[in-house]
């Protein structure tokens, strides 16, 4: 649907769709704009521009007249000033020049098929019965019923008088509906409606009707904002429509209180005060959230100022785990050794074991033949118990002997096993004191006056005597006394530190003054470039403004060009004078249009040229102040 034209050419903003459903009898809203939209009033003829429409329409159901409005508040007709919403193009009737042209294809029988399907469906989901057929050859009596039953959907209260001239109701509600091609409509066509010249705009009126319908319907149930019914607010919102609900309810109930004579109203005033206390309170709970969240950021905040640099402890872990990647290279050749040397030893296990399975075969054998032997020698039952005795007694004494061989050997990998983690937590500890030193700068000597000495301390792990196990000077003698006088230097060392430290902090808050400084001069910078571009945009719409307005200037002059030289074929020289005027104008437009244009690009150019040293400058100081951030 294409929105009404203007023929004085004004732009026009996009009007919102009528609010929600009516309220009952009881309560029902006043619109905030005046009484609901009646058929347009006829403005003032005197001397002046035309006002343009109202950018607010009435926030009520109907977007018709409605006779239903409640009649408390309402100003008499006789007093009532004239409405404005009528202005411009709904009051008087455009050129022929000037009428708007209905881009749609409504000569074409597959719209015009589609067009009666649309009127018909919006029929039947009104549970109204019309047929396709009553579309396809109708009479002026259908005409009418189907065009009353249309408008009849927007505005249930529509007064259609069936005494009157239908023409004037069809033009009356049309104008107030704002159908934008109503001036492409002829009068005479409703005696025939179905003809085949007047037909195709006809249909695309009712179709817009019932297309106005449809959006009207889907409006109604969206739920949307600017509905502003106060059932549909959250307790939370943000959206100004909500807020003008809340307080265009509080206004009816307080005015119907105001007509019976009250003039204060505190029940009406407690009810907003706790709605809006109710929208507040999760406000309120997030701000003591965030102020919570604040000071506990604050406090460490605070904490990593005070703590030391996380870089230092990380250079410290980093020597530390290259430490532990030597050693864990060194387990690791460790390992591949000891894994070489058990694979051989399991190759020497394999061989000891073919050998013990050849040697047992043997004796299998030889056992066998000592059988055979015994057989042969024909012992004593006694002899052979006593044999058989012995045999028990030295198999059992094995067993005992391998049992303890067994249990020694556990005995000895248990003590390989601690004696290993005491020699990896000896070590530990050793590496751990070399890296303090490294850490320290004491190695591989401590500064003077302690220079030439070695406190590195190693781990022999292989010494058979526990007095070289860790090789190195003397810890009693020598480690434990150089660190101490190291320790006394390290502490004078500190308190100077801190003493720079302190000069270096003074040093730091003048430079982060200045680097505030300088970031105020930047932001001043910034606004006066924005204003700069505020004015090139403001200078840019109006120089389009005033082209649009010649434009439509230069068009009327041509017009009226061609009309004065189609006039001067037939009246003369007389008219050729006002031929030679208009063309003078003409030019003179033509100047105009041509020196706005060169205006325009020349100030474009002047705010790009702006545009551009304004960055260049902003680069030259945010440059100064990095180098001069580097710098100290």
């Amino acid at each position: 649907m294409q929105p009404p034209s203007d023929p004085y050419g004004n732009p026009r903003s996009h009007i919102p769709m009528p609010s929600t459903a009516k309220k009952t009898s009881s309560q029902g809203r006043m619109s905030m704009s005046g009484p609901a939209l009646r058929a347009p009033y006829p403005l003032s003829s005197g001397p002046g521009p035309t006002p343009r429409q109202s950018m607010k329409r009435s926030q009520n159901t109907n977007l018709l007249m409605s006779v239903s409005k409640p009649q408390f508040g309402r100003t008499p007709m006789s007093n009532r000033r004239t409405s404005t919403w009528g202005g411009g193009s709904q009051n008087a009737a455009p050129s022929g020049s000037q009428v708007a042209k209905d881009p749609r294809p409504l000569r074409e029988r597959p719209f015009q098929s589609k067009m009666r399907q649309d009127i018909v469906e919006w029929f039947q989901q009104n549970e109204y019965d019309l047929q396709t057929s009553a579309l396809m050859n109708i009479t002026a009596k259908d005409f009418r019923g189907i065009f009353e039953q249309l408008v009849l959907c927007l505005d249930p209260d529509w007064p259609f008088d069936p005494n009157k001239r239908f023409e004037d109701q069809l033009l009356q509600a049309l104008k107030a509906l704002q159908y934008p091609y109503v001036n492409n409509i002829d009068m005479k066509w409703l005696a025939t409606p179905g003809a085949q010249f007047s037909w195709p705009s006809l249909l695309g009126m009712l179709h817009w009707l019932a297309e106005l319908g449809k959006a009207r319907e889907s409006y109604l149930s969206s739920a949307d904002p600017t509905l502003q019914e106060v059932s549909l607010v959250p307790d939370q919102f943000d959206n100004i429509h909500h807020h003008e609900a809340l307080a265009f309810e509080h206004y009816i109930e307080s005015y119907q209180l105001f007509l019976q004579g009250a003039d204060l109203f505190p029940e009406q005033e407690r009810q907003m005060e706790e709605r809006y206390a109710r929208k507040d309170g999760k406000v309120l709970a997030d701000l003591q959230e965030n102020k919570e969240r604040l000071v506990s950021a604050t406090t460490e905040l605070k904490k990593l100022k005070e703590s030391d640099p996380p870089l230092k402890e990380l250079e410290t872990m980093v020597g530390w785990m290259t430490k532990d990647l030597g050693k864990f290279k060194e387990l690791a050749v460790f390992h591949e050794n000891r894994k070489q040397k058990l694979i051989g030893g399991i190759a020497h296990e394999n061989a000891e074991i073919q050998r013990f399975s050849g040697e047992l075969d043997r004796l299998q054998i030889e056992q066998a033949r000592l059988e055979e032997v015994v057989k042969a020698q024909n012992l004593s039952p006694e002899e052979v118990l006593r044999m058989n005795t012995e045999h028990e007694t030295l198999t059992r004494d094995l067993e005992h002997f391998r049992h303890k061989i067994s249990e020694s050997s556990k005995l000895i990998h248990r003590l390989e096993v601690a004696l290993g983690k005491k020699t990896s937590d000896t070590e530990e500890v050793i590496d751990n004191y070399n890296n303090m030193l490294v850490s320290l700068g004491l190695f591989p000597s401590p500064p003077p006056p302690m220079e030439g000495l070695n406190l590195e301390l190693t781990m022999n792990s292989g010494a058979a005597d526990p007095s070289q196990l860790v090789l190195g000077p003397s810890l009693k003698e020598v480690v434990k006394p150089t660190l101490g006088r190291i320790t006394e230097l390290k502490k004078t060392e500190n308190a100077d530190m801190e003493r720079d430290k302190i000069k270096l902090d003074d040093e730091l808050d003048r430079i982060a003054v200045a680097c505030e400084n300088k970031e105020q001069d930047v932001g001043e910078i910034l606004k006066k470039a924005n204003t700069i571009s505020e004015q090139a945009d403001d200078l840019r719409d109006r120089v389009q403004r005033e082209g649009a307005v010649s434009a439509d200037e230069v068009d009327r002059l041509e017009n009226s060009l061609a009309q004065a030289r189609s006039a001067a074929m037939t009246h003369g020289v007389g008219v050729k004078t006002r031929l030679h005027a208009l063309q003078i104008a003409y030019a003179e437009q033509v100047d105009k249009v041509n020196r706005l244009r060169d205006d325009t690009v020349r100030a474009i150019i002047k705010n790009s040229n702006e545009v551009v040293m304004f960055k260049e400058e902003v680069s030259r100081q945010l440059k100064q102040v990095h180098d001069f951030a580097q710098t100290n």
